[in-house]
């Protein structure tokens, strides 16, 4: 496959060169004579003189001091696409170094003025030694020793220049590290002022020595809160015990106990005891209302108002239902006693557990604030650790720089001084060689600018991928010798256009019959009847292929009716002999019947010409009756051929696609261009034609690379069967079986 594909490339430049031969060797021829001459006039003896750079990656002295490593080492700033040698290269013949070397040498040209740098570089090459890390300076003159001269001064300069530029490139550095010291220092100050302050504000030494005591607290206050808990649970406990077993509570115990050890109330109570006891003797012996009886009664009420009021003074309350506990034994009165004793215990406990959680509360309020704070803190030592860290990366690089200042940082020697030549450069030889080289390269410019500025459209590869359409048919072109085989030239339009008709068994007639079979198969599920045919520009041979192939639709037993719808220059009646008095004007506008205006021209096959070419044709064709009479053609005819004007010329083909099944487009390699073809090509697309395919027409065999059709052997078998078939009177072709034969060959390629 890539064998075969080589073999079409080679045929299509060797196409050109067929096309293109003649100004190709004016071209070569002129440029030769022209360089040869030249280089005959302005040569004389030249001498070249040679020198040799080396180049390291990096400089000897850096990498043993380890300073300085970065600035002469060799690089590509553009990855691996630049060569650093290419850099150097550039640099050699730069203009300061070469201004300098004709500077210091006093170079003059012939003139006797100093020699231009333009002048220089001609004369000067370097070059990279392939393989190696190694530029070759060389120069000519015709004095060898200035050439020897010339070559060692450049290389000096650019020597010095190279570890001055590096120097340089050190010294500026070493300057503005310098400048940003005191900033950077000034940095470094403000982050530690910073860290010292926030440390100061927050009292903090270190957080996480902080952050492990307060969680330690806080473990040690919640098991001293557990505790209390505890005895607190304990004393409640035991204070209920007592208090059912009292029958009180601890308020009531206290006031209980105080009275009991209160002996003013135990002698007030004694008393009222005693009273009572003497009145219950005295009320069995005497009535209630005897005086001593009331007096007794009088003295108790008298006895009991200084009790309660005794008790009053004690408690602080007014309480009368307590006096039957005013005197208490031995054991209630422990339990009294230690009631009130629980009590306080109690109280003294709930007192400890506030102040443990107030102190858990606020060690708990601290470590919440220590992650904020340590947050703050780690920015403030960032910020500090960057500062300092620039600072002393500042001064390592400011050291360095002040060393590498002072060192041979050059990354290129001279390893090979140019010696004074002892014989010329140039041979006449290689003179020819040469102008024979620049005549080719000027034949293959002028090849190459010719065929990119024709613009015009010449093999059928060509034609297919600027359309991007279906072909459908290719129809080759008749050579010298064909077209006088019929004898006369001016009898060309009717026999050279209806070969159907004059030649039906040649290949021509074939491809239209192919054609005509590769229509009814284009559209599968819609019956094709009406078809425009056109073409991107005049005379690629619509008309022609239109009647062809009517001719062809016809021999099948089709009635087919071909109109001439190009209504500007009408041709269908030169090709049929018709008159054209009447014809498709008239019948749209109503001055001539249908019927009385088509001709039979052949079995099965009625033509319709143009008639009088009308002031505005296109408004004609895109009338209402004019499509009224497409239908009606469809309905009476099974093929309508419609021959319609070019797409560039008027929009004839596109009106009258609107009311076809399909359009086909006629191309012809050699007559349109590129930009006609692009041009017809949007008008199709942008109108929304139902191209069909497109059919090349006229189609020259031998500028064609892969051989569409037959061979220049067949194309002569052709011929001579087209001399038989005129001795025969235009009979059936002699040879049906060759022309199956080449058909089938055809198809296969």
């Amino acid at each position: 496959m890539d064998s075969q594909e080589s073999f079409v490339s080679f045929e299509i430049y060797w196409q050109i060169l067929q096309r293109r031969w003649l100004p190709a060797l004016a071209i070569f021829t002129f440029v030769y004579i022209l360089s040869v001459f030249g280089l005959s006039v302005v040569r004389e003896p030249n001498y070249q003189a040679v020198g040799k750079l080396l180049f390291k990656r990096t400089n000897t002295v850096s990498a043993l001091t380890g300073v300085g490593t970065e600035l002469g080492k060799l690089e590509p700033v553009v990855g691996d696409r630049s060569n650093p040698l290419n850099t150097e290269s550039e640099v050699i013949t730069s203009v300061p170094v070469v201004q300098n070397t004709i500077e210091r040498l006093d170079l003059q040209d012939n003139q006797g003025g100093p020699l231009r740098f333009k002048d220089f570089l001609k004369r000067l090459t370097v070059k990279e030694l392939t393989g190696s890390d190694v530029l070759e300076v060389s120069y000519k003159d015709r004095n060898p020793q200035i050439a020897a001269e010339v070559v060692n001064n450049l290389m000096q300069i650019y020597l010095e220049r190279n570890v001055n530029f590096h120097r340089l490139t050190a010294q500026s550095a070493r300057k503005f590290i310098e400048k940003q010291l005191p900033a950077a220092e000034l940095v470094v100050r403000n982050a530690e002022v910073k860290l010292r302050q926030f440390k100061e504000k927050n009292q903090v030494i270190a957080l996480q020595i902080e952050a492990n005591r307060g969680v330690e607290m806080i473990t040690n206050l919640q098991r001293q809160i557990g505790e209390v808990q505890g005895r607190i649970a304990d004393v409640e406990a035991q204070s209920r015990v007592i208090r059912d077993q009292l029958r009180m509570n601890a308020q009531q115990g206290v006031i209980t106990t105080s009275l009991s050890q209160s002996r003013g109330v135990q002698d007030a109570l004694t008393q009222v005891q005693e009273l009572e006891t003497k009145l219950a003797t005295r009320r069995s012996v005497l009535q209630d209302n005897h005086p001593e009886i009331i007096r007794l009664q009088n003295n108790l009420t008298a006895l009991r108002g200084i009790l309660q009021s005794r008790i009053q003074q004690v408690t602080g309350t007014r309480q009368t239902q307590i006096q039957q506990n005013l005197q208490n034994g031995e054991l209630q009165q422990h339990l009294t006693s230690r009631l009130v004793e629980l009590k306080s215990t109690h109280e003294g406990l709930n007192n400890q557990l506030l102040t443990l959680s107030r102190l858990k509360a606020n060690y708990k309020q601290q470590l919440n604030r220590l992650p904020k704070l340590e947050q703050q803190q780690r920015e403030l030592e960032r910020k500090q650790q960057a500062a300092q860290s620039t600072y002393s990366l500042l001064l390592q690089k400011l050291q360095e720089t002040r060393i590498a200042e002072n060192q041979n940082l050059g990354n290129a020697r001279q390893i090979s001084q140019a010696l004074v030549p002892d014989e010329p450069a140039s041979s006449p030889m290689l003179s020819y060689m040469g102008a024979g080289l620049l005549g080719i390269l000027a034949a293959l410019a002028t090849v190459y600018a010719l065929e990119i500025t024709d613009k015009s459209v010449r093999t059928i590869d060509d034609i297919r991928e600027l359309f991007g359409f279906t072909i459908l048919g290719v129809i080759p072109c008749f050579s010298k010798e064909q077209k006088l085989i019929f004898g006369r030239e001016e009898s060309q339009f009717a026999h050279q256009r209806l070969i159907v008709n004059y030649a039906p068994g040649s290949l021509i007639s074939e491809a239209y019959r192919m054609l005509r079979a590769n229509l009814t198969f284009v559209s599968s599920d819609k019956e094709l009847k009406t078809i425009v045919v056109t073409s991107s520009v005049p005379q690629e041979g619509k008309s022609t292929v239109s009647a062809n192939l009517a001719l062809v639709m016809a021999r099948m037993g089709r009635k087919v009716l071909l109109v001439d719808g190009d209504l500007r220059r009408p041709v269908q009646h030169h090709i049929w002999e018709l008159p054209n008095r009447e014809g498709l004007s008239h019948v749209i506008v109503g001055q001539s019947q249908v019927r009385t205006t088509i001709a039979k021209v052949s079995d099965n096959l009625d033509v319709l010409t143009a008639g009088v070419v009308p002031p505005s044709p296109a408004s004609l064709l895109d009338s209402k009756r004019m499509a009224t009479l497409i239908h009606d053609f469809a309905i009476d005819y099974d093929f309508v051929i419609i021959d319609a004007p070019a797409l560039t010329v008027a929009a004839d083909a596109a009106i009258l696609g609107q009311v076809a099944d399909g359009m086909l487009l006629v191309v012809r390699p050699g007559v349109v261009n590129s930009v006609d073809a692009t041009i017809a090509r949007d008008i199709l697309q942008q109108s929304g034609q139902n191209v069909l395919g497109q059919v090349v027409n006229g189609v020259i065999t031998q500028n064609e690379p892969r051989h569409y059709y037959y061979t220049e052997e067949e194309s002569a078998q052709e011929t001579s069967l087209q001399k038989e078939m005129v001795s025969s009177g235009f009979g059936d072709f002699p040879d049906r079986s060759r022309v199956s034969r080449v058909s089938r060959e055809r198809r296969r390629i």
